[in-house]
């Protein structure tokens, strides 16, 4: 699109948030002459998000600090069903207090990253439950079913992969992209909301979402992705060996949160810093620059920006100091620790520490000489394990008690 009108775009392009958009420019004269209430949904099937929802989030910040309204849609209703798009086999259901809790979990980060209250552009946070409970079956078969063709329906990936793998795909879940689409439709209705954004793999759903607003109540509403975020390296982000990076306290401690940033790729840097942090766009040029050893120092920026913004800045300061402790020998407090228990193998101590991601990857790492005891290379998986500082490579250290 030619140059941007509104701060709300020129943001988000510069920093790498847009893949596809469903009117640029009328979205970008809409965000120039008015606040736009915006949202995007989070299905509570955890009692934490991991950073692979830290870029929508991140969106709904962007949105906030260039005078925007966002709105949190927590997904009570659809978690019931659960999201198809990406699985192969359908979510266990979960109880409703499992759910509530779940929601009270997630929160505490929104509450961190956006400002919440009653103010024109302050955020809020709304759990689709509240509608979709209350709609009738006979109701939404008449007045939006008959928006969706299931010829359609079967060309969307989420629909049409689980079937190529010849994987059941329960009538249940089949009905999710109606209840996403019917999300906006309420929305825009009931709040005035007119921007839906998400990640690339929900093109289909917001776009859904958007023609069922201009069929039923011609209203103009707009959507936006943004790309599908993988490491340098292909990887896709949120995962790692010893399980998902969670954005809770309780779900992973902060010092292994600060190390996943410590430890992103060379090349992930510059992007990550955009995408991640509030640091001005001059001086995350200047820190990408960086080569060689130097770029570490980057990288402890990049780790201590995201985690003062996720977990708080003296969770920051304590991972930084914990590091510092580690790679100049000492023991450090904030490390993960593991208290022994009678006949524990030091293959069950790395897992238990969350290093490996079972035993047998455990007895691997230790059959290649890449665990250490108090600086000794630990011979055997299966000897039990003794009291000391733990290290699997250079970047992973534990306490085991």
């Amino acid at each position: 699109m030619s140059e941007t009108k509104s701060d709300l775009l020129r943001l988000l392009q510069e920093r790498g948030y847009v893949h596809q958009m469903t009117d640029a420019a009328g979205l970008d004269a809409l965000a120039a002459r008015q606040i736009v209430p915006g949202y995007i949904g989070f299905d509570a099937t955890a009692p934490s998000l991991h950073i692979g929802s830290l870029v929508q989030i991140m969106m709904l910040r962007r949105l906030q600090q260039t005078g925007h309204k966002p709105i949190v849609v927590m997904g009570g209703g659809t978690t019931r069903i659960g999201d198809p798009t990406g699985r192969d086999e359908s979510r266990k259901m979960l109880t409703d207090q499992a759910i509530a809790d779940n929601i009270a979990g997630i929160f505490t980060v929104f509450d961190k990253l956006l400002t919440f209250g009653n103010g024109p552009t302050d955020a809020v946070m709304v759990d689709n439950q509240d509608w979709l409970g209350q709609l009738g079956y006979i109701e939404l078969l008449q007045e939006v079913g008959t928006h969706f063709t299931v010829n359609r329906m079967l060309t969307f990936d989420s629909v049409r992969l689980r079937l190529e793998r010849e994987q059941p795909m329960t009538f249940l879940e089949f009905n999710y992209m109606i209840l996403q689409g019917y999300d906006f439709r309420h929305l825009s209705k009931e709040m005035g909301v007119r921007l839906q954004m998400g990640g690339s793999d929900q093109w289909g759903n917001i776009v859904n979402g958007v023609e069922l607003g201009r069929r039923m109540d011609g209203a103009e509403l707009f959507g936006l992705t943004t790309p599908l975020l993988t490491t340098a390296d292909g990887a896709k982000m949120g995962k790692t060996a010893a399980g998902a990076v969670w954005l809770n306290e309780a779900q992973l401690p902060s010092y292994d949160f600060w190390q996943y940033w410590r430890n992103v790729d060379d090349r992930d840097v510059g992007r990550f810093l955009k995408l991640f942090t509030d640091l001005p766009l001059d001086e995350i040029a200047r820190l990408e620059k960086l080569g060689g050893a130097e770029i570490n120092a980057a990288k402890v920026v990049l780790a201590n920006e995201v985690t003062s913004l996720v977990r708080g800045d003296e969770a920051a300061r304590t991972a930084e100091a914990t590091a510092s402790t580690t790679f100049a020998g000492g023991a450090g407090e904030d490390l993960p620790t593991v208290t022994l228990e009678p006949g524990m193998t030091f293959a069950a101590a790395l897992t238990a520490l969350g290093f490996t991601a079972s035993n047998g990857e455990a007895k691997r790492k230790v059959a290649e000489g890449a665990v250490k005891l108090d600086g000794e290379t630990v011979a055997d998986a299966a000897a039990p394990a003794r009291p000391g500082r733990i290290s699997l490579g250079k970047k992973r250290h534990g306490i085991l008690a």
